[in-house]
């Protein structure tokens, strides 16, 4: 060990201070490379052994094994998989094109128009993003399944029920509702920025309202819509729980269901399959985003931000301003309120059906029965555990990613960035087998496996882009001024961001941790091949009642998952004053 060598100076200044050098090196280089090293291990743990896997002809764990193409000759020629295939494409076609078609008329009605309570509407919107899809899924089989509440009524009124949930129209519907709120969320940023003297000069023209929104406003917002619509399409392919509990009662498989009961249904899975099914989803995803990538990097032709301020002025539509608000009711009480309407009245009640008044079935069993039996009590605090220290654990392992990728002069900051924003092309599932494979290949962490701290690890690593794209935005805006002046002062990148930055970025640091919180909180996918008897959480409890008919319970527990998540939020926003800066 060595130190750096004294500075000289003069009576009455301070001295510029002594750190210590390891091997020759600062506490900055290890850190960056520390940093650098732990991020590539924690996406390459469960990419490495998928791919391994693939090419394997028995279990990656088993003695004997050797490589071979066959389970990629297997998977083409299986018969089926061409459907499922064309399932997934259909599926997430679908889902796209209804929920990019929803969230760019509501946006631009709660934005752009003078729509009454175009404010409240707009907060309606966005809460379906708190509640998990699997949960969401509960909720539509209880109010628009063949026996569910609405569809009862509708048959009772047309004598028939006119849409099908159990089909892929019927499954890119239910996904659909539950993608609005991203799709609107890019939507509505893109038309606040607008510049609103592009409007201005249409009116002077003589344009009338409906042609500057056609002619002007949509133009302006085709790369938010081009970005959602494949993070839609991406998001889609990689979903389970509608697939899972709405397409394969009648046998419709896509991707994710396919690996899942290949994975994990069958008695004697089949893992050479899963490896080979799980690296063409990948391969997908990895097209699918690049794509993205692609289409925004001339995104800035369309900017219309002048550096004049300015305010855009709502556009008045006439009495079509009536017409826009019932459109956005209708959508929010059938779409998002009336699953979790259901969910709720399904937890309070013994049975949940048109033909009986809901209100004489009133009852807490469901409550009771969930808090009696330990194991659904372990899987919520397992799931708070989880969420909780995942959250604060990848929070501050993340804000120190982005410093390092954004503000240091690290030799590998472009392939840093990179490997960090790498997990959101990885499904949930995928990243729990193949955290599984990994545990189960490296000896010493056998024991990890089935644990919560794999749990932690699995669902951290997932949320690594997420927490990356909620801090990153306000370290850009920080100058760099203040790093300037810190280094002039003898402070290295380690001091200067443990004085200055880090308390800078704070905000954005609580910001990431109630996006990750919530968002671990209602996620279940890696813990279906992870999770043990000991280590379930809330997702794969609900899963499992579910699949026995255990409809009360799965509502009681959908209900305390949403009740935690609302106070969760309300806490943040009103408490710790917690805003987005993604």
């Amino acid at each position: 060990m060595s130190t750096q060598a004294p500075t000289p100076w003069r009576a009455g200044e301070l001295p510029a201070p002594r750190y210590h050098r390891l091997l020759g090196q600062g506490k900055a280089t290890w850190i960056q490379y520390g940093v650098f090293v732990l991020t590539v291990l924690l996406v390459l743990a469960p990419l490495a052994p998928t791919v391994y896997q693939s090419l394997l002809d028995r279990a990656l764990y088993a003695d004997g094994k050797i490589f071979t193409p066959d389970n990629y000759v297997r998977l083409f020629t299986t018969a089926g998989f061409g459907k499922v295939v064309l399932n997934s494409l259909y599926f997430a076609t679908l889902t796209t094109v209804i929920a990019v078609g929803l969230s760019l008329v509501l946006a631009v009605l709660v934005v752009r128009t003078r729509v009454p309570g175009g404010r409240v509407l707009g907060s309606l919107l966005l809460w379906p993003i708190y509640i998990s899809p699997l949960v969401m899924a509960f909720g539509y089989i209880l109010m628009y399944g063949p026996s569910g509440f609405v569809s009862i009524a509708a048959r009772a009124v047309f004598g028939t029920v006119p849409w099908n949930l159990y089909s892929i129209p019927g499954m890119a519907l239910a996904q659909a509702i539950t993608l609005v709120p991203i799709g609107y969320l890019y939507c509505s940023g893109a038309l606040k920025l607008a510049d609103p003297q592009l409007e201005a000069a249409a009116r002077t023209c003589g344009a009338g309202p409906l042609r500057i929104l056609w002619t002007v406003v949509l133009p302006m917002v085709r790369p938010a819509v081009l970005y959602s619509a494949l993070l839609i399409f991406s998001t889609s392919i990689e979903e389970l729980s509608i697939p899972l509990l709405l397409g394969r009662p009648e046998g419709i498989e896509l991707f994710s269901s396919f690996i899942y009961i290949n994975g994990l249904a069958k008695s004697d899975p089949d893992y050479g399959i899963v490896g080979a099914a799980s690296v063409v989803t990948l391969a997908v995803m990895a097209i699918l985003i690049t794509i993205q990538a692609l289409s925004l990097r001339n995104a800035r032709r369309f900017v219309a931000v002048s550096g004049k301020a300015s305010r855009p002025r709502l556009l008045d539509i006439g009495g079509l301003r009536w017409v826009g608000f019932i459109f956005a009711v209708l959508y929010i009480v059938f779409g998002p309120l009336l699953p979790i309407l259901g969910l709720v009245l399904r937890a309070f009640t013994q049975l949940l059906t048109p033909l009986v008044n809901p209100l004489t079935l009133l009852t807490l069993d469901n409550f009771i029965l969930v808090f009696q039996y330990p194991a659904y009590v372990d899987s919520i605090k397992n799931s708070m555990i989880v969420a909780l220290i995942g959250a604060i654990i990848t929070t501050l392992f993340v804000s120190v990613v982005v410093l390092v990728a954004r503000r240091s002069k690290f030799r590998f900051t472009k392939v840093l960035e990179f490997t960090s924003l790498t997990p959101q092309v990885m499904p949930g599932l995928i990243i729990g087998i193949g955290f599984f494979w990994a545990f189960a290949l490296i000896g010493p962490l056998n024991a990890i496996n089935g644990t919560l701290i794999a749990l932690i690890i699995a669902f951290s690593t997932r949320s690594i882009p997420a927490a990356f794209g909620a801090i990153a935005p306000l370290v850009m805006q920080i100058g760099e001024e203040l790093d300037n002046a810190a280094r002039t002062l003898g402070a290295d990148w380690w001091r200067t961001f443990s004085r200055i930055l880090f308390k800078l970025i704070v905000p954005a640091m609580f910001s990431a941790f109630v996006l990750l919180f919530v968002q671990m909180f209602k996620e279940f996918t890696p813990a279906v091949f992870l999770a043990s008897a000991d280590s379930q959480v809330i997702g794969t409890t609900t899963l499992q009642l579910w699949l026995n008919g255990n409809s009360g319970s799965v509502a009681a527990l959908s209900c305390i998952q949403i009740g935690i998540t609302a106070i969760v939020v309300i806490i943040a926003g009103r408490v710790l004053k917690v805003r987005s800066y993604a």
